[in-house]
């Protein structure tokens, strides 16, 4: 059973996000929004080189915040995972020993790691905006993924490789404890299994940033449930009441992704054009969700405002493109209901 509060009482105070969730404990890592400073130490070279063909770990080591940990890194994710598109993979950090009550990492046994694509302000830039975009579902709803920027420094064999922004992602394990309920570890589910009002939620959030790569009740082929989402439940076999947890923002019109293209069979000429995706079925479901979103409007501008690092021209890109969500949402059938699936 869903014990939080409502999303709109939750984002109602503009406090640091960690203070505002009193239903579960939020893990040292993300119970701060300060900038870490981090350094990672192992074959990234290699890690990189081969990061189209392989995600095997690697021995590594992790220092920040007077802490030191033996690690293993590997390359993690798909589309980024490609050289034409990024020379510099996303990461998955293990924790063979798990740290300590007193660590930042404490309950952390592994954790994704978003890095810079490419080594140059305008792919850094890119991390910022989807940093922002998991911001912004934060203040629509506690069910989202925390995450926590850092300013890596990578070296290798005593070398800098980069030093870049970059932020952590908690584990879905992580959130459903947060909530009290669980993780639900399915290769696909009925749609009727959802929440349907968490569903509507999560379809015109994808909306408002712009973003058709997800799917809500199956992942892709020889791949678990969901596509660039998880579910989580009243308890691991949970069939019913559902919630999708979405992740992977990078091929979203607010991000816009030097690489991201629309998902395949949308007419849309790019990432920037918004289609809305949702299931006919929610519809009766969605204004309420349209007014949930309007009435924190000022909140979603003081998050994209707030944001760390981000340049004056990023910014102004993300505050257009909300505004172009409100504006649609005026006229929510024609707009967007009109174009369910």
């Amino acid at each position: 059973m869903k014990v939080f509060a409502p999303a709109f009482a939750a984002a109602a105070v503009a406090a640091p996000l960690a203070a505002q969730d009193d239903a579960g404990t939020v893990t040292p890592l993300f119970a701060s929004d300060t900038t870490l400073e981090v350094t990672l130490t192992g074959p990234l070279d290699t890690i990189a080189k081969r990061a189209e063909r392989s995600t095997k770990p690697h021995p590594a080591r992790l220092e920040t915040a007077g802490e030191m940990h033996a690690i293993t890194l590997a390359a993690r994710g798909k589309t980024r995972r490609e050289k034409k598109n990024c020379q510099f993979p996303p990461l998955r950090i293990a924790f063979p020993d798990k740290p300590e009550a007193q660590s930042l990492f404490y309950r952390n046994s592994r954790i994704k790691l978003v890095t810079h694509c490419r080594d140059n302000d305008r792919f850094e830039q890119a991390v910022l905006r989807e940093y922002t975009a998991y911001r912004l579902y934060n203040r629509v709803t506690p069910e989202s993924l925390r995450v926590r920027l850092a300013r890596i420094t990578y070296m290798d064999n005593g070398q800098k490789v980069a030093e870049r922004l970059g932020f952590f992602i908690e584990d879905v394990d992580d959130t459903a404890r947060r909530l009290g309920r669980k993780e639900v570890d399915v290769v696909k589910v009925p749609v009727a299994a959802l929440d349907q009002q968490d569903a509507a939620r999560y379809a015109l959030f994808q909306y408002l940033i712009g973003n058709t790569d997800w799917a809500l009740a199956v992942g892709p082929p020889g791949d678990r449930c969901c596509h660039n989402s998880r579910l989580i439940g009243d308890s691991a076999g949970a069939r019913s009441g559902l919630t999708p947890i979405p992740y992977d923002f990078d091929s979203s019109g607010l991000v816009n992704a030097s690489y991201a293209v629309p998902n395949e069979g949308i007419r849309a000429r790019s990432v920037r054009q918004r289609v809305y995706r949702g299931l006919c079925r929610f519809n009766a479901l969605v204004p309420a969700e349209a007014e949930r979103f309007r009435g924190i409007r000022n909140e979603f501008e003081q998050e994209v405002a707030a944001t760390p690092h981000v340049t004056p021209r990023s910014r102004e890109s993300m505050a257009r493109y909300l505004d172009g969500f409100f504006k649609d949402i005026t006229r929510l059938e024609q707009k967007v209901l009109a174009h369910c699936r």
